[in-house]
């Protein structure tokens, strides 16, 4: 591929984004720091800010005491310069987030599923929402990113199979972007997941890794070489439908007990599910709680009592975990979801071993470190990359 050649305005451009990331990712700074953080001269750094202050892209903050002279400007990203939504779709309800271009969560709602039958009109119910708590308009908003289950074609970016969103159907991206006349991308949630782990959690900066997702489903997310591994369908990651001893090959879906939705019958979900793991708990004699999440998390609690449930419960992980790791030898596997959360380090340390017994390569298992809705985290920081890119970009005039 030819480059572009080194115009004055591409170089302007390269000079105002490393500037502008460096703004967000260690705040306030002023000319001289952001010149030798930067490798540019001082008039090269000044005639940068005031290029961006006209633009309304940064803006003064504040002043840093020196030694003699006037104090230093300090300078910092607009956080209005741009707004974007994340969102977490499942059948109990929309959870909607929006962030300044700096990444701030200013305002996160979560609406009944009162139009489940209607995607598009869902999702618009809960951005108005979003923007009247936060008090942006829609029309300041710059991307979109929507989190779902099921299967999302890399192609076409439609959603093209989910157990229980039967509305969410080929034609549905089209519909929101008609509707919300601003870029859409729809992802698969335990993908946004993985995302927001690389982000900001246990996963930060690794470039090879899996993340299986334990809740309302069961789910695995792969990065390779820093990047989502959808797969040619978007079903790469349905670990759910792993075939695997015990339990029946995986054939047509059963309602799930623990959830009332649908569930996968047989395969690797049936054995590591929310209705297998409460079920599992029972026979060791933990009947006081009413949900697994609660067996998981008081067996992990006091260990002595739940040694011998969390030992059959990290065995049965460790089947879905091992094949993975015999494909992929990731080198990490991060524990999330909250049957993961509930388990923490009692159960991610004994499926590691049980891996270790059945693995020949050595994997790292641990548990997430993505503080609140790690979906809806997702969605946004995948929206603020692409709204970035776009005010990033454009930041010189032709």
């Amino acid at each position: 591929m030819a480059s572009r050649p080194g115009t004055p305005r591409l170089l302007r451009e390269l000079n105002d984004r490393a500037a502008l990331e460096l703004l967000i990712s260690e705040g306030p700074l002023t000319r001289a720091q952001i010149g030798e953080r930067t490798g540019l001269s001082k008039v090269t750094a000044s005639q940068l800010l005031s290029r961006l202050e006209e633009r309304g892209l940064v803006e003064v903050v504040g002043e840093q005491a020196g030694g003699r002279g006037p104090n230093a400007a300090l300078y910092a990203v607009v956080p209005a310069a741009a707004y974007v939504v994340g969102l977490e779709v499942g059948p109990n309800g929309v959870t909607a987030g929006i962030a300044d271009i700096t990444g701030s969560i200013i305002a996160q709602v979560t609406v009944d599923p009162n139009n489940a039958d209607d995607p598009v009109a869902m999702v618009h119910a809960a951005v108005t929402k979003a923007c009247r708590s936060a008090r942006v308009a829609l029309s300041r908003l710059s991307a979109f990113v929507i989190g779902t289950p099921g299967l999302v074609d890399p192609r076409t970016g439609d959603v093209q199979f989910a157990f229980d969103l039967p509305a969410w159907h080929e034609g549905v991206l089209e519909g929101l972007r008609t509707d919300l006349r601003r870029p859409v991308v729809i992802e698969n949630d335990v993908n946004l997941v993985a995302v927001a782990e690389r982000a900001y959690g246990a996963a930060r900066g690794a470039e090879d890794f899996a993340l299986m997702w334990m809740g309302r489903g069961i789910g695995l997310a792969v990065v390779l070489g820093g990047r989502i591994h959808r797969g040619i369908s978007g079903g790469a990651g349905e670990i759910g439908y792993l075939p695997v001893p015990g339990v029946p090959l995986p054939e047509g879906v059963t309602e799930s007990m623990a959830w009332g939705t649908p569930a996968l019958a047989g395969g690797f979900g049936s054995l590591v599910g929310a209705d297998a793991v409460l079920e599992l708990a029972r026979s060791h004699g933990f009947t006081e709680p009413s949900s697994a999440t609660e067996c998981v998390r008081v067996a992990a609690a006091d260990e002595d009592r739940g040694e011998a449930f969390l030992d059959e419960l990290a065995t049965r992980i460790s089947y879905g975990v091992a094949a993975v790791n015999i494909v992929l030898d990731p080198g990490l596997v991060v524990i999330s979801g909250a049957l993961g959360r509930a388990g923490g380090e009692a159960l991610a340390t004994r499926v590691e071993r049980a891996v270790a017994r059945i693995c020949p390569t050595k994997l790292r298992i641990v548990v997430t470190e993505v503080d609140g809705n790690p979906v809806l985290r997702g969605a946004l920081y995948s929206a603020l990359e692409r709204a970035r890119e776009e005010v990033f970009s454009t930041t010189t005039d032709d």
